[in-house]
């Protein structure tokens, strides 16, 4: 039969064939086919046979051919085709689709959707036919019966494929049924519909099925909804991701995890790259994903901003043209993130209404983190991002050699998160990848050579934690490191320093870094440049520092152990300490050679001798006759010479240039130092051993050290020739050279102070050469303070750093202070009976800690060691604060008047620069610190708070000040009563806000405001700015605003004089002196604050409505979580505008006040027009404006803007005076009319600003009553325009009374007629 049918359609025309095929049963035709395919012979030809034996022209054919079509199907479904056979049969399917009627096609595609949905489908294959289905049925323009109406073709396919999405799909024809619609035409509605039904079936797959799922979406994306696409995608992870890590962080017992880490990282690598693929093909794909992170950056960070999306982010940025967009949105998203949670922090009014978020700096690690599993493509982005981070933020400035943050106090802390973050981004990179591990010591190696002029400590950090991390792993890059110790002489001495202390656990692995770094260093120990000697000196020392010879004390008594991983490393290490002491003796001989140079070189040779011999105690021999035999060319032997020490000798003269040539006082401080650690550390293990030959240089020092002392204490001024008659000029050479002389000779008396003391045994004679060593320097230093006069020595005076270490800053203040031994009593007392000496060494001890805040370390033997440094901070605070609680500065000044700061004085500020000194560098610490200051602590007692220590010092604190307070006003102190409100500023900070102790500082601080009355400004800003600090950690400020202001006003009057002001007197502290301009703009200063608030709460829920105007149906219970936010709004704003309504009414003095509140009033305004702008998004949804929110519009209408403007009638008022006034002064004083105007210039600039700003949010006023269909309007009375018409009646009038005025020279009359049009023209 199958030969017939194929001979019959050989034939030229159709009719025998339709005839046969008429004669045949369905099913008969059906079984011959289905036989014939199976078989796998000639099945297309006959399939074409059938075809064409029933053409669709007849409406019986085109029947039986559906029939034949269905069948045909159900063959390919069956899976009992080969291959080919499969393939002809749906290309020939393909084929025939559209000469269907429409109606026959309906029915077909019918059957498709009902198959899918019914799971009928055994192996898919023939869902190839349903796109052409679909096209065919679209192309239909006559109506077909579908349903129970009639519809044309186009709008059959969208029914057709919304009854596909909507019923279920049979998981594993997902992937099939996805890619079958890319071949679709599909309207824009129709992509969404199959987006969101793939999107919903993501969760029902296995994870290995997401990523060729999402390919094939990502393909059908280019038809559009790429934003839903993307969306989904990231939503999706991040519910997986965050399900994963819940389910790690759980039950630890838990042995069934849904997803294993390693395969869910892989899956999400595979769909990172599918996306980027498909944004390299599909540029508005990528375009897309930037508003993504856009809308992420300045909304909520919703689902957008997530780990994956994050590594997505980063992905993106190998396509060239997104790489910059992308960083840059990053950079910003990481400092948002940081500043948002810095406004969090510093208000309780913001932490109430904002829940906490994750942060973006933890997102950002946790990718790291995730990129170990083989995400190359990401590892590139985050060490581009650590860098950008890390050059973008990182200290800008270098002023004096300290480090200066370009930025303000307040954007530091971000920008300085922001800089570590990026440095925590490459170190946390470095340890996983190997790979990427040269470029980024490359990279940081380049910073640091190319950058000498600004500062790159956060480079150095960066290089000294990858090396600490493992010095072995970077045997590898040696090169990089050698090559980079060329540029050592070129190099500023800071970096230099910061480089090799990185570098040093390096050399103890590798012999050829060490080697080329000596090379280096003794080539420039002969460089031209000073700084590269310096540098050279620096790193000998660490050599010598760090390079054990055996025999040296164990690194236990040192201060500094070297780190766990590079000792680990020394067991491994080629070389040991045999050779170290040949190597260490050689660098001995480069270093003696500098002893020649300039004072400079020695000078740092002699700060790094006593580092050198606590870490290397048996170079002890080498060190003292170094520094006995450079001591020996500057002493007197002989007994009775005086003075004991040759000072000519240490002085250079060239030519006209006079310079020290040898820092004589270093050289003897150093002496001092090593001598006291060797007899404590190194003679009592001699002694033991009973080794006798090396003490000869030991006594020999100790004899000279005495001979000087005694010989200095009878030395005069006059044997230094340097009494009262001499000539200290900076001008002349003998002025410089007795100045340089006279610092020498101060410095050694503070040397043998200090070596007289710690060899005293608490004996009387040796106190008493102190006293006179003291005398000796206070006598030299008033003649020094004296003869500078008004100059300039006198600062050099105070820049000299004591050579006093802090260990016996705090021994001596102990000893004087809090020394109750019976039998040091006498001898103690005479260093008591010397005020003097007293406040010299609380003096001292506040220098130190001055120099700790500024340089993060002390000079002086342990002054670079924090916890050593951290001790000494703890005994010096001790007895200060004994000393300043034990004996009020009251009584100490009432005893003897003497000039300068009482002792007391001097205890307090040293306590207010410690407590703000540990807060900056203890932070960690301050637990301990303050336990130490407890001196009634036992070990056994139960664990005290923070809180409640800082609270007990702050009730010792706060007695001090109510006793100032209670006080005579002629008894009152106003700087011991400041510096004691900074004191309880910084302490007030270790309160936990939510404790009952900060509730008592509150109050008791509220209290103090509002009872007490002094007139002194400074002392009233500290007290009103510990107030405010304080309050907002509790709520909102805006009430307190309030109330100051009626207080400020009350005081200062109103602008109109006829008005009788009420006075309130809800502060004391508010007064006539103190309200304007000390209160005035601390109060406007807070109420920036406020604006920048609810400023960053509008721009959030702007954010919010953006994002979610898309869905319309759910529009009115989206917003509904807004409404406690939107409410704090108003109450804010309502509250602002009562406090700016009390301001604009005050005649506040021409000035900062008024050029302040211009400001803060145009940024009012400019913040309610925001709230405004809101409230039109909003309105686009169903819902309207609240009450409060018109209450708020009336409000401003009534209470501000006309009284705007009467305040800006009222400057220009005061202006035009002040300029009339200067015109009458001229002939006195002619340079006082440019000075007037240009402040009056100054005074009026924001007006117009403040103008425009009004009439903005009238104009969006006018805006948002048409769109709510509510009429805001009525109580707001428009402005006047304000154009500036040349008015001639008046000009005419003023140009008279200016010829009049010239000829009189008088200008009364001229006044009063000016002055009445300015003031019509501004309140018509």
């Amino acid at each position: 039969m199958d030969q017939k049918i194929l001979s019959l359609a050989a034939e030229k025309t159709a009719d025998r064939l339709q005839k046969f095929l008429q004669t045949l049963k369905e099913d008969d035709l059906a079984n011959l086919l289905q036989n014939q395919a199976v078989k796998g012979k000639a099945a297309g030809a006959l399939l074409r046979a059938i075809f064409k034996g029933f053409p669709c022209s007849e409406e019986a054919g085109a029947l039986r051919r559906l029939k034949i079509y269905s069948c045909c199907v159900q063959l390919l479904e069956s899976g009992d085709l080969q291959k080919e056979v499969a393939s002809e049969i749906i290309g020939l399917l393909m084929l025939e689709v559209h000469n269907f009627p429409g109606a026959l096609l309906v029915e077909l595609a019918s059957e498709f959707v009902d198959a899918v949905k019914q799971g009928n489908l055994t192996n898919g294959k023939s869902l190839e036919l349903l796109p052409i289905i679909f096209t065919a049925l679209a192309t239909k323009k006559e109506n077909l019966a579908y349903g129970k109406g009639e519809l044309s073709g186009e709008e059959c396919k969208k029914q057709l494929i919304n009854t596909l999405c909507s019923g279920r799909w049979d998981h594993q024809y997902v992937i099939q049924l996805t890619s079958m619609f890319k071949d679709v035409p599909l309207t824009a509605e129709e992509v969404e519909i199959v987006v969101e039904k793939v999107l919903t079936m993501f969760s029902k797959l296995n994870l290995q099925e997401i990523p060729p799922l999402v390919y094939q979406l990502l393909v059908l994306s280019s038809k559009g909804s790429r934003k839903k696409v993307l969306e989904g995608i990231i939503a999706f992870f991040n519910k997986l991701d965050t399900q994963h890590s819940e389910e790690q962080s759980g039950d630890e017992l838990l042995d069934f995890v849904t997803v294993p880490s390693g395969e869910l990282r892989h899956v999400e690598g595979t769909i990172i790259l599918h996306i980027v693929f498909a944004i390299k093909l599909d540029c508005e794909l990528g375009r897309e994903l930037l508003k993504l992170l856009k809308a992420g950056q300045q909304g909520d960070f919703g689902s957008n901003i997530c780990p994956f999306s994050i590594a997505l982010f980063l992905s993106v940025t190998r396509i060239q043209r997104f790489e910059e967009q992308v960083f840059d949105l990053l950079k910003s998203l990481v400092i948002k993130s940081f500043k948002d949670l810095q406004l969090l922090q510093g208000s309780k009014f913001l932490q109430d209404l904002v829940p906490h978020r994750c942060c973006v700096s933890t997102m950002i690690l946790e990718v790291v983190k995730n990129s170990v599993h083989s995400w190359d493509h990401v590892t590139q982005g985050l060490v581009e991002l650590g860098f950008i981070l890390m050059d973008s933020y990182g200290p800008k400035k270098i002023l004096d050699g300290k480090t200066i943050e370009a930025s303000s106090g307040l954007s530091r802390m971000p920008n300085q998160h922001a800089c570590k973050l990026g440095a925590n981004i490459l170190l946390e990179t470095f340890k996983i990848h190997e790979m990427i591990r040269q470029e980024i010591l490359e990279q940081v190696l380049n910073r640091v050579v190319t950058r000498g002029s600004s500062p790159i400590t956060h480079f150095i950090d960066l290089l000294s934690d990858i090396i600490m991390y493992s010095p072995l792993v970077l045997q590898s890059c040696s090169s990089k490191v050698t090559e980079t110790f060329d540029y050592l002489s070129f190099l500023p001495l800071q970096t230099v320093q910061g480089l090799m202390k990185a570098v040093q656990p390096l050399l103890k692995v590798s012999l050829s870094i060490r080697d080329s770094l000596i090379l280096v260093l003794r080539k420039a120990m002969f460089a031209r440049q000073l700084d590269a000697r310096k540098s050279a000196v620096a790193g000998f020392l660490l050599l010598l520092k760090n390079f054990k010879v055996l025999g040296s004390l164990s690194s236990s008594q040192c201060s500094q152990s070297i780190g766990i991983s590079q000792v680990h490393v020394d067991v491994h290490s080629r070389y040991n300490s045999v050779a170290n002491e040949t190597f260490c003796l050689e660098i001995m001989d480069s270093l003696r050679r500098c002893l020649g140079q300039q004072a400079d070189v020695r000078l740092m040779l002699y700060e790094g001798f006593y580092d050198v011999l606590r870490r290397n105690s048996q170079l002890a021999n080498s060190i003292m006759q170094t520094l006995l035999s450079q001591l020996k060319q500057f002493y007197e032997p002989e007994p009775d010479m005086l003075p004991p020490l040759k000072l000519e000798a240490c002085i250079l003269t060239q030519g006209d240039q006079i310079s020290l040539q040898e820092p004589l006082d270093c050289l003897l401080c150093c002496i001092q130092h090593c001598l006291a650690w060797y007899k404590s550390r190194v003679m009592p293990l001699q002694q033991k051993e009973e080794e006798e030959e090396e003490e000869g240089f030991y006594q020999d020092l100790d004899d000279m050290l005495e001979s000087i002392t005694s010989r200095m204490i009878k030395s005069e001024l006059e044997d230094f020739e340097l009494d009262k008659s001499a000539d200290f000029s900076q001008s002349t050479g003998i002025g410089i050279k007795n100045n340089i002389c006279a610092f020498l000779v101060m410095g050694v008396c503070e040397v043998l102070i200090e070596y007289n003391f710690s060899v005293s045994n608490f004996s009387k004679n040796k106190f008493e050469d102190v006293l006179s060593l003291f005398m000796c320097y206070k006598e030299l230093s008033d003649i020094l303070n004296e003869k500078a006069g008004k100059g300039k020595t006198k600062m050099a005076n105070k820049t000299n750093d004591s050579f006093l270490s802090m260990k016996f800053v705090s021994d001596l203040l102990t000893a004087l202070f809090r020394d109750s031994t019976q039998s040091h009593e006498e001898s103690l007392s005479v260093l008591r009976s010397s005020n003097e000496f007293m406040r010299y060494a609380v003096s001292v001890a506040l220098q130190k800690v001055q120099q700790l805040k500024e340089m993060g370390h002390v000079s002086g033997p342990d002054g670079k060691n924090p916890e050593k440094v951290f001790q000494n901070l703890c005994d010096i605070t001790r007895v200060l604060l004994w000393r300043y609680t034990s004996i009020p500065t009251s009584v100490e000044e009432s005893g003897k008047k003497e000039k300068g700061k009482s002792i007391s004085l001097l205890c307090l500020e040293g306590l207010q620069k410690i407590f703000s000194v540990v807060q900056q560098f203890y932070q960690p610490k301050i637990h301990q610190f303050l336990r130490a200051l407890d001196a009634t602590d036992k070990e056994e007692e139960v664990e005290v708070s923070v809180t409640q220590r800082a609270a007990f010092q702050i009730r010792q604190f706060q007695r001090s000040l109510l006793n100032i307070l209670s006080s005579q006003e002629e008894d009152f102190n106003s700087k011991e009563a400041l510096l004691l409100v900074t004191v309880l500023s910084n302490l007030s900070k270790l309160l936990e806000p939510s404790s009952t102790q900060f509730v008592q500082m509150l109050s008791w601080t509220t209290k103090i405001c509002k009872e007490n009355s002094w007139e002194d400004a400074s002392f009233c800003k500290g007290l009103m700015n510990l107030l405010f600090s304080l309050h907002v950690l509790c709520k909102s400020p805006v009430t307190l605003l309030r109330d100051l202001s009626q207080d400020i006003h009350g005081h200062l009057g109103d602008i109109d004089q006829d008005v009788e002001v009420e006075k309130t007197n809800h502060f004391a502290v508010v007064n006539l002196r103190t309200a304007a301009p000390t209160v005035c703009l601390l109060l406007l200063s807070q109420a920036e604050k406020v604006l920048e608030e609810v400023d960053w709460l509008i721009t959030k829920l702007k954010g919010q409505v953006s994002q979610e105007i898309i869905p319309e149906e759910a529009s009115s219970q989206a917003t509904l979580p807004n409404h406690p936010i939107e409410k704090a709004i108003i109450i804010q704003l309502g509250t602002l505008l009562t406090f700016f309504h009390e301001l604009v009414q005050t005649a506040l003095p021409s000035g900062s006040c008024v050029d302040t509140l211009l400001k803060d009033l145009c940024k009012m305004y400019t913040i309610l027009t925001a709230l405004v702008r809101y409230y039109l998004q909003v309105c686009q949804h169903s819902r309207g404006i609240p009450k409060n929110m018109e209450k708020l519009v009336k409000l401003s209408g009534s209470h501000l803007t006309p009284l705007c403007y009467s305040f800006i009638s009222y400057i220009q008022n005061k202006k035009s005076k002040s300029l009339k006034h200067t015109g009458e002064k001229k002939k006195e004083k002619t340079a006082a009319g440019p000075t007037a105007m240009a402040r009056a210039l100054r005074e009026t600039k924001p007006i117009p600003n403040l103008i425009f700003a009004i009439e903005q949010y009238e104009k969006f006023l006018i805006h948002l009553s048409k769109r709510s269909k509510v009429n805001l309007m009525q109580h707001i009375k428009l402005s006047t325009s304000r154009d500036f018409k040349i008015k001639g009646n008046i000009l005419d009038m003023v140009l008279q009374e200016d010829e009049d005025d010239d000829e009189e020279g008088t200008a009364s009359e001229h006044e009063g007629q000016n002055k009445e049009p300015a003031k019509k023209k501004r309140k018509k």
